[in-house]
């Protein structure tokens, strides 16, 4: 007579699948929940520290493989869940800081000047945290240059709840709020300080945003007035900053960095955007025209991680333009694959900084489950 199976049977022959960011077993991180045994079925959950885990389908497989090998086992059910957990906010704001409830992440897509891609960044990177699982949210806080309209294809004026506070648009899967949704016109936004200052107040605090994974803010190009009211009322879980690779925007890349590490913001890296051009005609060959590796170099320099290099491919101006940036219109393509690896790893750095940070005092932030 066969002997019935064990919970410790199951656990042993998962305990060899490491988390690469955490380098331990998932069986000791305490990834495995609900386990069942039930004659020859087993059944459990594999709980990730974010649903945009790029190694998910990975693990999936070799629990399901481990266990599948087990004498005696017969089928096996394997659920992937996530409790996305806040990382620790900035704390350059003191007493200004706004709340957020249910908004467990806010990442911040940065540059030290315009005109290097960071708004098409910020939108592309959204995206394909939404396609791993994601509960995702864009806030465009460049007030002067609002592109998120243009970028999603989302038109319209947002809507008020009884108690005033304001409903973000919804398209492409995300939750959008931006100055574009308020204008009437092509007239420019010429506002002073104090009025800048105000508005992005009340897109941190008024607005319903409800339960999110993330919200990517495209923040303002520099480091002026509207970008470090950013830095210090939102809370902040960490900093993406973009660049080129010429030496102009890399010296403006690093006062974006700096100003971030000022008010205690994580930097979770750099990307290099319209980093090489590779012709149609020729496939392995590579021109760099902004120069060569000047955001690794940086990165190198100051000690933060290079998160990768985004080819220049003119569909992403094209597409962009009318509403369906390449991750959506061209998802095989280099610049939608660059996009995915680098969310990935934003992903991974966000969970890791939850994990290793004290917990957040915050009563309204709950471990939720997908």
């Amino acid at each position: 007579m066969t002997e019935p199976l064990r919970p410790s049977q199951v656990l042993d022959a998962l305990r060899p699948i490491v988390d690469p960011d955490f380098q331990k077993s998932i069986v000791d991180l305490g990834f495995i929940k609900d386990l069942k045994i039930e004659d020859r079925h087993v059944s459990f959950a594999i709980e990730l520290t974010t649903p945009a885990c790029p190694v998910k389908a990975e693990f999936e497989r070799a629990a399901r493989e481990r266990v599948g090998a087990i004498p005696g086992v017969g089928n096996v059910a394997v659920t992937m869940t996530a409790n996305t957990r806040q990382a620790a906010r900035g704390a350059g704001g003191g007493s200004q800081m706004a709340s957020l409830p249910g908004v467990r992440n806010i990442i911040a897509v940065a540059s030290g000047k315009g005109g290097v891609g960071k708004s098409t960044t910020a939108i592309n990177l959204a995206l394909t945290l939404r396609d791993r699982g994601a509960k995702v949210g864009v806030l465009d806080a460049d007030v002067y240059g609002p592109s998120l309209a243009l970028l999603t294809g989302a038109h319209g004026r947002p809507d008020t709840t009884p108690d005033r506070k304001i409903m973000p648009l919804y398209a492409q899967g995300l939750k959008l709020m931006s100055m574009a949704f308020f204008m009437t016109d092509d007239s420019p936004v010429i506002w002073r300080g104090p009025m800048v200052h105000g508005l992005i107040k009340q897109f941190l605090t008024d607005v319903k945003w409800g339960e999110l994974d993330y919200l990517v803010v495209d923040m303002p190009p520099g480091t002026g007035d509207a970008a470090l009211t950013l830095t210090q009322m939102a809370p902040l879980s960490g900093a993406v900053i973009v660049t080129t690779a010429n030496d102009l925007s890399l010296i403006d890349a690093r006062k974006g960095l700096q100003m971030f590490e000022k008010v205690g913001v994580p930097i979770l890296g750099i990307v290099e955007n319209m980093s090489f051009f590779t012709p149609p005609e020729l496939p392995d060959r590579k021109y760099y025209l902004f120069g060569q590796g000047g955001g690794e170099r940086v990165a190198r320099e100051l000690g933060v991680e290079f998160l990768g290099e985004v080819p220049i491919d003119p569909r992403v101006a094209t597409d962009g333009d009318v509403g369906r940036p390449i991750v959506v219109s061209e998802p095989d393509s280099p610049s939608a694959v660059a996009f995915r690896d680098i969310a990935g790893k934003i992903a991974r750095k966000v969970a890791r900084l939850a994990i290793e940070s004290p917990p957040v005092a915050d009563a309204n932030i709950t471990w939720v489950k997908h």
